[in-house]
């Protein structure tokens, strides 16, 4: 098959061989078709990404925020060592940051 495109301000498709225009076209249908469905799927996956993104930004900045208050909950321990009114503050505050941390947990899990 040879296909020979020949531009002069439009463009003049001249075939030999096989493939007649009928033909073509409905290839080109069959491509412009699978283009569309390829550009909706991207579009979907950009959308989708986008979400993972922004979750992932949610739960560093939660997992930071864990962090800092463990770290924090152990300096305070250390630092109260020896005066158990004080100790007994800092456990009473970790068992509302333990139930508030694991109540966030379950809401936010997709169930199974």
């Amino acid at each position: 098959m040879t296909l020979n495109v020949v531009v002069s301000g439009h463009v003049d498709h001249i075939f030999h061989g096989l493939i007649d225009g009928a033909e073509l076209s409905a290839k080109l249908d069959q491509v412009l078709a699978k283009l569309d469905v390829l550009t909706q799927k991207e579009n979907q996956m950009a959308l989708t990404l986008d979400a993972l993104t922004a979750q992932v930004t949610a739960n560093t900045s939660a997992e930071a925020s864990a962090i800092a208050l463990i770290q924090g909950l152990a300096d305070q321990i250390a630092a109260a060592s020896g005066n158990q009114a004080a100790v007994d503050a800092l456990a009473v505050q970790l068992k509302a940051s333990a139930d508030a941390l694991g109540a966030a947990v379950v809401a936010n899990t997709p169930a199974a």
